[in-house]
């Protein structure tokens, strides 16, 4: 049964069993993300219930987030841009390092701190209208969500470069391409895409998944010596989970399904 668990003008948050929807509402603003919507969502992810176990990040109207509202940037002296950016920092840490995978679905523009923001989830679902931009050079700025260091990650910092130089434009089949995003709908679909999928990783163990989000990142930037001991003291840790005992029984008497082709 689905649940209003926080509701606002700028923020609309819904529970539905293990699966809660987080949903940018500012469709008038092609939802671009301001502190107090930055502040919703870093509060909203900190008080979802214990019963969650992944959620999804959508945007309300035609554009899923077309970046930083830059009327907060009018007046703002250097000290307060620095404190701005770490209230955007604390906020998408909530959402990639948190105890539960985060789903973003996408549609039209993610551009600049929403692609910021999409950079910091761990499953990128976007329909055939989405398109990728960082227009920040054009703009005489620069990066300031973290985009500089998780955008670059996915795609590489020459990428990222170009992007912001040029204020190259990518389409969804384009940002497949190239890792933005990891699915492609056709439009208006990307929702449907992303609830499949929440159900899908719904139904991991729970410790499984927080040692994917939570730890992954964390091998992957250590020397391959210090990772693959991490990596040796994590598979054992969720190896010995009474859960995960449970599904490698079931499997080994064919209670369990094998892997086979997904769509």
């Amino acid at each position: 049964m689905t649940q209003t668990q926080n509701q606002h003008d700028l923020l609309d948050v819904q529970v539905d069993g293990p699966i809660a929807t987080l949903t940018l509402n500012r469709p008038e603003k092609r939802n671009a993300l301001s502190l107090r919507v930055v502040e919703g969502l870093r509060q909203a992810f900190e008080s979802l219930p214990d019963t969650v176990r992944v959620a999804i990040l959508a945007g309300t109207g035609p554009h899923f987030c077309a970046g930083l509202d830059l009327s907060e940037l009018s007046e703002t002296s250097t000290a307060e841009g620095i404190q701005h950016s770490f209230k955007w920092y604390e906020a998408f840490s909530k959402i990639q390092f948190g105890r539960f995978p985060v789903i973003c679905a996408m549609q039209g523009a993610v551009v600049g701190g929403g692609l910021e923001l999409a950079s910091s989830t761990h499953v990128r679902v976007a329909d055939e209208t989405t398109y990728f931009g960082l227009p920040e050079g054009q703009r005489g700025i620069f990066l300031g969500g973290g985009g500089s260091v998780r955008v670059s990650k996915l795609i590489g910092f020459s990428r990222v470069t170009e992007m912001m130089l040029t204020g190259h434009v990518l389409n969804a089949q384009e940002g497949l391409a190239i890792n933005l995003t990891h699915y492609v709908t056709p439009a208006g679909q990307a929702m449907q895409k992303a609830r499949e999928l929440a159900e899908r990783i719904a139904s991991n163990a729970p410790l499984s998944n927080y040692a994917i989000t939570n730890v992954l990142p964390h091998i992957a930037e250590q020397p391959m010596a210090n990772g693959l001991m991490t990596e040796a003291l994590i598979a054992a840790i969720t190896q010995g989970a009474p859960e995960a005992k449970e599904r490698v029984n079931a499997f080994l008497e064919k209670r369990a399904a094998k892997v086979t082709p997904q769509s």
